[in-house]
């Protein structure tokens, strides 16, 4: 089993930044990508940004030049560096682990960003 604890989520000026976290514990294995989705108010749960065991990244649209992920493979957390936010990046941002291997999807519990105009 794999537990997601995330940190850094709160309310925030647009134009300012924030910094999320996530610590991966259990049986992560080796081969697996990290990343950060968002679900606003009534909307479907979308992909931020995610980052491969080899560094491979991936991102949303509106989230390239603004946000940056980082991974440490041998501590098993993942960051994302949000900057010049913005009222439409509000959401619940949920931390991602998924297994290569078995194709399992695992989650964090959500932290809440808000951004005020």
């Amino acid at each position: 089993q794999v537990q997601l604890v995330e940190s850094g989520g709160g309310l925030v000026q647009a134009g300012g930044s924030l910094r999320l976290s996530c610590a991966a514990s259990g049986s992560t294995g080796s081969s697996i990508v990290m990343g950060w989705y968002r679900q606003a108010p009534g909307k479907q749960r979308e992909l931020v940004a995610t980052m491969s065991s080899i560094g491979r990244t991936n991102y949303t649209d509106s989230a390239k030049g603004r946000f940056t992920i980082s991974r440490d493979n041998g501590k098993n957390t993942v960051a994302l560096q949000m900057n010049s936010l913005k009222p439409e990046d509000s959401a619940v941002y949920y931390c991602n682990l998924y297994k290569v291997v078995g194709a399992l999807d695992y989650w964090g519990q959500g932290t809440q960003v808000t951004v005020s105009s």
